[in-house]
């Protein structure tokens, strides 16, 4: 059916969102990376030297509190209003992003800029949408917890490396990585990395090789988001703690169910959400793929998704899979690079189609599944883990040949030539035997421990498992910056970061085709 248009529906872009596209052409020192040239040299933007070592101060992105993640408990009829302001504090955030990105020069002149021209604003912003959620929660009789107003203040990260006693960069909650380079609490690292003597050129070079380690679109990779996967030792990046871990095992229910739904070859894309923004257009502000299900946009009823058209060779699977796109770097751009979600933020390059979608369902160790409600929703990590933290995330990077070796969740991996890219998501396997969705999304499904077992009396279900397989030319460290890089489509501020990858599905099996899952999957068969 190609793109998803089958309904019309208003642009959400502002001139502040349209400012992020600015970033890929370079001059006036937009690309943040670039301020970390030595104070000795300047930029060919004729930089003083007092203007760079302002500039080095400079923030990187802008981190808020996630207001829909605290909402636990939202009237059924108030859960369509507080999503749309949800998405008023997504899109609000997208703007103030686009601003500071765009005002890299007035910043660098004075240093009460970002908190008075933009965090200063985007907090009064804030405030109001968030009265009007406890509107919207308190004309129908519901509570509203009043310690939610206090999350409209946003702060700053910057780009600065933070050094650890040994002298090494630390990313990531202090995991050592890749010759001692680390990150640490999602700070930005190696933002600062000098670029051939300070030279930005726009952000390109050479046909899209990417100057200033700011990617493409300005906003990310850079090259301390990748690892040369060869040079990894695997035990320190096996294991993702008590998120995403495999429900099946020796023991229990060991069957599986394959469904094959084909890698989006129709090209069925949106910047929808309809989880988390139903009926609000460009609620995810990056594209995502479908497979199965054809009729997923912003506005789709589950009457609709139920009657809809399949991907899925099993006729009975009418349920939607969907995850961000992921896009090569290299200079070129797609359908969308004059559009909402794709170019106008950020998200540019070649979007890529997965060689390879497995999508199975599998068991539980401790015992026999259930069956999944019709129209269960199950978000699996966190398109903000960036600034949000690491509490939901939950990926899993690698190469072909190494995925039992090493599993990389805050890194891109660099794969050897005849290796294809892989990322792999395990997705919660407990249901509170209720509720299709939460409030927030989360509450109502959950991880299943270890050894298999649900907490707080929940029942386990299937657990779906997704597989995509890339075929990806591996990208070039050079100098400190990247070159030809991919990445996973973000929302602008989260810096297409590994760490931000995440995966959707709503369930639209058949109730004989489900019942056939539950039984193959607790009989131990293997079946699609």
């Amino acid at each position: 059916m190609g793109r998803n248009t089958r309904k019309r529906r208003s642009s959400m872009a502002t001139k502040a969102i349209a400012a992020s596209a600015a970033l890929a052409l370079g001059g006036g020192g937009l690309i943040w990376a670039n301020f970390y040239a030595s104070a000795h040299e300047s930029n060919n933007n004729g930089w003083s030297q007092n203007q760079t070592k302002a500039a080095a101060a400079q923030v990187a992105t802008i981190s808020c509190p996630d207001v829909g993640q605290k909402l636990t408990n939202v009237p059924q009829n108030a859960r369509q209003g507080v999503a749309t302001e949800l998405a008023n504090l997504d899109k609000q955030i997208t703007e103030a992003y686009a601003r500071l990105a765009s005002t890299r020069q007035a910043q660098a002149g004075d240093s009460g800029f970002v908190q008075n021209a933009i965090v200063g604003p985007l907090k009064e912003k804030r405030a109001a949408t968030i009265d009007r959620i406890r509107i919207d929660i308190q004309r129908v009789g519901g509570q509203f917890n009043t310690s939610l107003s206090q999350l409209a203040a946003c702060t700053t990260q910057t780009a600065a490396p933070q050094t650890n006693a040994g002298g090494g960069q630390q990313q990531n909650g202090g995991q050592q990585q890749n010759g001692g380079q680390q990150q640490n609490g999602g700070q930005q690292q190696n933002g600062g990395q000098q670029n051939n003597g300070g030279q930005q050129n726009g952000g390109q070079q050479n046909g899209g090789q990417q100057q200033g380690n700011g990617g493409q679109g300005g906003n990310g990779p850079v090259a301390a988001d990748f690892v040369d996967i060869t040079k990894v030792q695997g035990s320190a990046q096996l294991g993702v703690g008590a998120n995403g871990l495999p429900a099946n095992g020796n023991s229990g229910s060991r069957g599986s169910f394959t469904t094959k739904c084909g890698t989006n070859a129709n090209k069925n894309h949106n910047t929808d959400n309809v989880i988390v923004a139903p009926g609000v257009a460009n609620g995810a502000h990056h594209l995502h793929d479908y497979v199965g299900n054809q009729s997923n946009d912003a506005f789709a009823s589950d009457q609709e998704l139920a009657a809809a058209t399949t991907t899925c060779q099993n006729q009975g699977d009418k349920s939607s899979y969907f995850w961000p796109v992921l896009r090569l770097q290299n200079g070129t751009q797609d359908f969308d690079q004059n559009k909402d979600g794709g170019g106008k933020e950020g998200n540019v390059g070649k979007i890529l189609q997965a060689s390879q979608a497995q999508i199975k369902f599998v068991g539980n160790k401790k015992g026999n599944v259930v069956a999944m409600p019709t129209a269960l929703r199950i978000i699996t990590g966190d398109a903000k883990a960036f600034v949000n933290g690491n509490a939901n995330a939950n990926v899993n990077w690698s190469c072909t040949g190494f995925e039992n070796k090493v599993q990389l969740h805050d890194k891109y991996p660099i794969c050897p030539q005849g290796s294809q890219v892989v990322r792999t998501t395990n997705f919660q396997s407990c249901w509170d035997g209720q509720n299709i969705d939460s409030a927030n999304h989360r509450t109502h499904v959950a991880f299943a421990a270890a050894d298999g077992s649900c907490a707080n009396g929940f029942k386990a279900i299937p657990q779906l498992q997704v597989r995509l397989v890339y075929n990806v030319p591996a990208p070039k460290l050079q100098n400190g910056t990247v070159v030809n890089p991919y990445a996973v489509d973000t929302f602008p501020e989260n810096l297409h970061k590994p760490i931000t990858d995440h995966n959707d599905f709503i369930n639209f099996f058949s109730q004989n085709t489900m019942n056939k899952m539950v039984n193959c999957i607790n009989t131990g068969k293997k079946c699609q």
